[in-house]
């Protein structure tokens, strides 16, 4: 075991992600915009996993999940403040993109890259067989962890997620809970799904109590 806390294979998969350049000197399509700078929180003790998109400009900027008021909602949501979140010990942060993927025509957020999924998460995801529960948030993470069994639309995914919570699921496979992107543009999105805080948001809030 490393000093960190968790097997020497998770610590040395962690320095070759935040070491990886793919997405500039091998890319897909167009290269990464800007420098890389992969931002994650991985763990072998952890039992709760947040996997989102990909990080933002502020979190480009500081280096650290969630450093904005998206991470400040969803750590509302979760019923956690930033002691627990960003304790590795306690908490695993996998965005389904490592690195900032830079800004659209209209100065929104590109969709995560996807030479990290490629390269990266089936392993990191094998690395932490610990893993309990996966908060899957918006489209993307979605797609990578629901599989076939999304729905359509993140509304229908989201509004499943009993099925997805309860679902039998193999031995050591973690269950998955899916939620909607915490940015302060879904307002709107709360307001027309109030079932979301009367119904979900309590179950989150004692999974996360349980598990952290």
């Amino acid at each position: 075991m490393s000093g960190k806390g968790y097997p020497e294979e998770l610590e040395t998969l962690a320095k070759h992600i935040r070491a990886c350049r793919t997405c500039v000197e091998k890319p897909e399509k167009t290269p990464l915009p800007h420098a890389p700078r992969p931002v994650l929180q991985i763990s072998g003790k952890a039992r709760l996993c947040v996997c989102g998109q990909a990080p933002g400009t502020r979190v480009h900027q500081s280096g650290r999940p969630f450093t904005d008021p998206s991470g400040d909602r969803l750590r509302n949501w979760m019923g956690i403040g930033e002691d627990i979140f960003y304790d590795p010990e306690r908490l695993a942060i996998v965005p389904m993109g490592f690195c900032f993927p830079g800004l659209d025509a209209k100065g929104g957020d590109l969709p995560p890259r996807p030479e990290c999924r490629k390269a990266w998460h089936d392993r990191l995801f094998a690395a932490m067989p610990q893993i309990e529960l996966i908060l899957v948030i918006g489209q993307y993470a979605q797609a990578y962890h629901l599989g076939k069994a999304r729905k359509q639309s993140l509304t229908e995914t989201v509004a499943q997620w009993r099925s997805y919570f309860e679902e039998a699921r193999p031995a050591g496979s973690p269950v998955v809970l899916p939620l909607p992107h915490p940015s302060w543009r879904n307002n709107a999105w709360i307001r027309k799904n109030p079932w979301f805080e009367t119904d979900l948001l309590p179950v989150l809030k004692r999974e996360v109590a349980r598990l952290t």
